[in-house]
């Protein structure tokens, strides 16, 4: 999660906050009906192309603009927040649908991500400031993303995207400590909290804070994988099942 720290006026759960928690429901409710609609069409291709490009202009022009903005200050400039890569990872899984990137688009911006939306690490203008509307533009976009992959067309997760994310995560966390490390910067929050309240501050101090998070986070990519294995055993097991193979990661 990217926190924004110029100005002021945001305030969790106030009118402006239960706005874009009012479009995500409706923008969920108006994707999933959409690829649905299309699923397995060449129109959900096209579609999901059209998604793609909209997310990585938008993931571009924020980048850019933090980048613009902060002086190319290594705190802001880099894109190693998880919201960061989820942004071009998701842009890459709706163009191409290849496993790993629907893997990581669904584990990442559904439980991550949505942290966003829940508990904002946001200190900054209130709407319609053009930081707000890109901060929460981005979020949403990303979490639609892993909606429309799941819900609306039908790409389901597995053991194995669940394997590939954790495999990837690991690594990404670890790169991002080391450059955290050399140069003072606090990507992911992984080398000491976050100066706004959230929900690190129920874990412990640092380091310890990371152990607990690190389990929570596995213990809920797997609860958010086993139902889906789940219902495909079951369904494989029917007599009725259908012969053809399945869409999944």
């Amino acid at each position: 999660m990217e926190t924004v720290t110029e100005g002021g006026g945001f305030t969790a759960y106030g009118p402006s906050h239960w706005g874009v928690l009012a479009v995500f429901a409706a923008g969920t409710a108006v994707l999933v009906r959409a690829g649905r609609a299309h699923r397995g069409t060449p129109a959900a291709r096209r579609f999901g192309r059209g998604f793609a490009l909209t997310v990585l202009a938008m993931q571009l022009t924020v980048q850019g603009y933090s980048m613009a903005t902060s002086g190319l200050g290594l705190d802001r400039s880099v894109p190693l927040h998880i919201s960061d890569l989820a942004g071009f990872v998701a842009a890459y899984a709706l163009w191409s649908r290849r496993r790993w990137a629907c893997a990581i688009t669904y584990y990442w911006c559904l439980s991550l991500s949505t942290q966003a939306l829940f508990f904002p690490v946001l200190t900054g203008p209130d709407f319609p400031h053009h930081e707000f509307l890109a901060f929460w533009a981005m979020h949403l976009l990303v979490v639609w993303a892993a909606i429309y992959l799941t819900w609306g067309i039908g790409v389901r997760p597995t053991w194995h995207g669940y394997r590939v994310t954790v495999g990837l995560t690991a690594g990404w966390a670890a790169v991002a400590m080391v450059f955290n490390a050399a140069t003072g910067t606090n990507y992911g929050f992984l080398n000491r909290k976050p100066e706004t309240a959230s929900v690190l501050d129920l874990l412990g101090p640092w380091p310890w804070y990371l152990l607990p998070e690190i389990a929570l986070i596995l213990t809920a990519w797997a609860l958010m994988t086993w139902p889906w294995e789940h219902h495909r055993r079951a369904t494989r097991a029917r007599p009725d099942a259908p012969t053809g193979p399945p869409e999944v990661w």
